[in-house]
């Protein structure tokens, strides 16, 4: 997951591939409190791993289940309708999937059995609306505090207190879904006699509540209803665990990608994998409005195969009271289309993580698009004049998936423009590695990648440069000197003779190999202490002078040149390997201050050293790198100068990041 302040995203150009879907939110946290609510030991296999699904499970630990965590299988060990800790104060993060039910099930339980919890979250938890479920539950007979302004979370939840399940339960169904199904889910518990749920106005996310009602029914819950005005939990209701458990792909998520397909899979399909044609998702329906802009869609059980049919989009009007969540995707897809789009019936935008509707009409807005609003529709216009734009994503996972699609808008126009997305780690809510599977199924020209270098003498701090401003900006990082290292290295492992030019060249092009928070590997071998050994080194001298290993590396590097970007550093990287890269740095030091910074690196790791001598070895090293006839050690011509004799690394990164944003374009 980027764990960067922004992402810069460059113009993106294709889509092929497949799709590996993280699970459903939407299950993961209804089937964990299920079985917390069942007696014995349920398997939850595939289950997502998101922020919200770990505030459910921490929540599930605090109140006594067993669990136990196994990559995505989570063994849980139920509660059986018992309280085991009566006392609990619950943060509940941004999850309303993990808030609304909790509070309700609590609430029960302390009603029944006496306890005395609290439940709360994020700033933005405290704004979203759960007053019309509390006030359900305090319709039957439950003692629930306000801790904040009513209506809102935090909540206390206490008992004992008598219950009155006579009569029916009412509640809203035109503000969340998610207040109908936490009853849902909790009635269960109390239900010596049938139990009937009337809904006031009309009920909103239909298809999540199909959700709930499936899995209810595998975990033994039957609920009879009356259309969707009213629903009944049957006399002894009992939850028993189904034993096992399979969470399917997040049709949500799905979106972003069946919309990739229609914008950018032209020669081949986009596969998704996780979702179909029996998904219990009412979001999988988002392949019907996005076949209505134009992608051809292809469905079987578990997979999604998507491409562009038609181009550009066609635009649509719509009710999305069935997509409400991936509705989202429409919203950007739109910029794609020949006509208007219309997105109506979408009033619970606005009290999701954040107020959608307005968060959606200014980003969209940023890119240069014309956008009109109202209290429960929005309405996009084609986009043809593009601006660079950074997108503030409101800690809303939806919102920096989404705006990753307007990155392809050099599909219609001359002028391609990046987009930055700021904050890009909220997506771990859903889909913690979701840029990084877009890249993995996404085409750019190369030229389009950014590529920061760092040029400069030996011992002057180049690589550690490279790595810090590599990891703030989520870039990759290619230490050019290492690859001269391993080939040497990988060749002598080989058994080749290294005045074997050509030989020692074709091992080139098959070198697994990988840079990562200051380490190399080679395939799954961190080799980065044995490149640092003095024999390695004379390894890499023997293999240099070969012009057929030169440039078998040479197009090697190139290679780095991947999504979102790269930082090179070296001796000759500005000037032979990437001369058009956006930004070029040539670093140095005096020679007495690098000989000072190798002499104390050697001492820490209990080597003996001369400062004097290194200091001259330095200096006849920079002799010989100056002088040398290929690739000569020197400051590319628009190069800009660092010496960084007097800086610490954290100001050596400042300097270079100030150059960097003043090339951006946002």
């Amino acid at each position: 997951m980027f764990k960067i302040p922004f992402l810069d995203l460059p113009p993106l150009r294709g889509a092929a591939g497949t799709v590996r879907l993280p699970g459903s939110k939407s299950i993961s946290n209804r089937v964990l409190l299920l079985a917390a609510l069942s007696e014995g030991r349920t398997v939850v296999r595939d289950l997502l791993a998101s922020d919200d699904t770990a505030v459910m499970l921490d929540a599930l630990r605090a109140l006594g289940c067993g669990v136990a965590q196994d990559g995505d299988t989570v063994s849980i060990v139920g509660l059986g309708g018992k309280l085991l800790a009566k006392q609990a104060k619950l943060f509940l993060g941004n999850a309303g999937t993990a808030m609304r039910p909790l509070t309700a099930a609590l609430a029960l339980l302390a009603a029944t059995q006496g306890g005395d919890f609290e439940v709360s979250g994020v700033a933005r938890m405290h704004e979203r609306p759960i007053g019309d479920l509390v006030d359900a539950l305090r319709g039957l007979g439950c003692a629930i505090d306000d801790l904040g302004n009513p209506g809102y979370p935090p909540l206390r939840l206490r008992g004992p207190s008598p219950l009155a399940l006579d009569a029916p339960v009412r509640v809203r169904g035109d503000v969340s879904s998610q207040f109908l199904t936490a009853l849902l889910l909790a009635l269960p518990l109390v239900a010596e006699r049938d139990i009937r749920i009337e809904v006031i106005g009309e009920l909103i996310s239909k298809p999540y509540i199909e959700i709930t009602l499936a899995l209810l029914a595998r975990f033994g819950i039957d609920v009879r209803r009356d259309g969707w005005e009213a629903f009944t939990i049957p006399a002894g209701s009992r939850y028993r665990s189904p034993g096992e458990v399979f969470v399917e792909g997040d049709a949500s998520s799905a979106s972003y990608f069946v919309a990739l397909g229609a914008i950018a899979a032209t020669d081949v399909p986009l596969r998704i994998e996780g979702v179909g044609s029996e998904s219990l998702q009412g979001d999988v329906r988002f392949i019907e409005a996005a076949a209505a802009m134009g992608a051809d869609v292809q469905a079987g059980p578990n997979w999604l195969e998507v491409r562009r049919a038609a181009w550009p989009l066609k635009g649509i009007s719509l009710d999305c009271n069935h997509i409400p969540d991936a509705a989202m995707t429409l919203a950007v897809m739109a910029l794609y289309a020949d006509a208007p789009t219309t997105l109506s019936n979408i009033a619970s935008w606005r009290v999701k993580e954040t107020d959608r509707i307005a968060a959606m009409a200014t980003e969209l807005r940023k890119l240069g698009a014309t956008v009109e609003e109202g209290p429960d529709w929005i309405r996009v216009h084609p986009l043809r004049d593009w601006k660079a734009a950074a997108i503030h994503t409101y800690d809303d996972h939806r919102v920096a998936m989404c705006f990753s699609l307007a990155a392809f808008n050099g599909l219609v126009t001359d002028k391609p423009v990046p987009v930055r997305i700021l904050e890009p780690h909220c997506v771990a809510k859903t889909f913690p590695d979701y840029f990084e599977t877009l890249f993995g199924v996404v085409s750019v020209n190369a030229a389009d990648v950014p590529v920061i270098t760092i040029d400069g003498p030996t011992a002057s701090g180049k690589g550690t440069l490279a790595d810090e401003v590599g990891k703030t900006l989520g870039f990759g990082v290619l230490d050019s000197g290492a690859l001269y290292r391993v080939t040497g290295l990988a060749a002598r492992r080989a058994g080749l003779d290294l005045d074997d030019g050509d030989a020692v060249a074709a091992i080139v092009p098959t070198l697994a190999l990988r840079f990562s928070d200051g380490h190399v590997f080679l395939g799954d071998e961190d080799v980065s202490a044995r490149l640092r050994a003095e024999a390695t080194g004379l390894l890499a001298s023997q293999v240099a002078v070969h012009p057929a290993v030169r440039q078998a590396l040479h197009q090697l590097q190139l290679g780095f040149r991947r999504l979102p970007g790269l930082v090179a550093d070296g001796r000759d990287m500005g000037t032979a390997i990437f001369p058009d890269a956006d930004l070029k740095v040539f670093l140095t030091a005096s020679a007495a201050t690098r000989a000072e910074r190798r002499y104390k690196q050697l001492i820490s790791k209990g080597i003996s050293a001369n400062i004097k001598g290194l200091r001259e070895d330095l200096e006849a090293r920079d002799e010989r790198d100056k002088n040398r006839s290929a690739s000569p050690l020197a400051p590319a011509q628009d190069a800009q100068l660092l010496d960084n004799s007097a800086l610490t690394i954290e100001a050596s990164v400042d300097q270079v990041l100030s150059w960097w944003q003043q090339r951006r374009p946002f």
